[in-house]
């Protein structure tokens, strides 16, 4: 979106001026770290021709997915990889109150809203869960949350989700990225791989 999209799509949405001023930031902020190979991990960048600039990835199943994804879906105006960090509190499993700054993987904005995005497989969150439980949820519908980073969220009216590979299909996906190449989308990808 251009300057004039971007206040036209504020006003749809009829933000908060602080919200505003938010999502200004973070639309003009580079990501705030390098995405790093863990054990077992793959990562890398998608070069995104929605977005202009490449999508760091670290997890090629996952979060690159995800990228074909939103790089494709017309209802994704933007996405934007590793947005700036928060404080987020929760308590663990032993009650123990913890708080540190989360960097969540990607902050979209969507013709209907905008939402800050966490991508795990489900076996990772429902381990995080159990070690966790103040920090991931699972709802009745057997959908994922993450309170503190809806608390954070809800400051400036927007939404916090966490998204699982449970959402994407193996199938499509294949299909969107050998289509991708087909039609002469930039579809090249730079990745790095770590087996330690």
């Amino acid at each position: 979106m251009n300057e004039f999209e971007f206040e036209d799509w504020c006003r749809q949405q009829q933000l908060a001026t602080h919200t505003i001023d938010l999502i200004a930031l973070l639309r003009k902020s580079p990501p705030s770290r390098r995405v790093q190979g863990r054990t077992k991990n793959v990562c890398g960048v998608y070069p995104s021709s929605k977005m202009g600039v490449t999508i760091q990835f670290e997890s090629h199943t996952v979060e690159l997915w995800a990228i074909y994804l939103m790089e494709h879906d017309p209802k994704v105006l933007e996405f934007y990889d590793q947005p700036p960090p928060f404080k987020i509190q929760y308590k663990n499993q032993a009650g123990r109150n913890i708080g540190h700054y989360h960097t969540p993987d990607f902050f979209v904005l969507r013709h209907d809203g905008a939402c800050w995005e966490e991508w795990k497989t489900v076996k990772e969150v429902e381990k995080l869960a159990q070690k966790y439980p103040g920090r991931y949820q699972k709802t009745a519908s057997g959908h994922w949350r993450c309170p503190p980073g809806e608390a954070h969220a809800s400051q400036f009216g927007l939404k916090y989700c966490v998204r699982t590979d449970a959402e994407l299909n193996p199938v499509f996906t294949q299909n969107l990225m050998f289509l991708s190449d087909y039609l002469g989308f930039k579809s090249n990808l730079t990745t790095n791989w770590s087996l330690d």
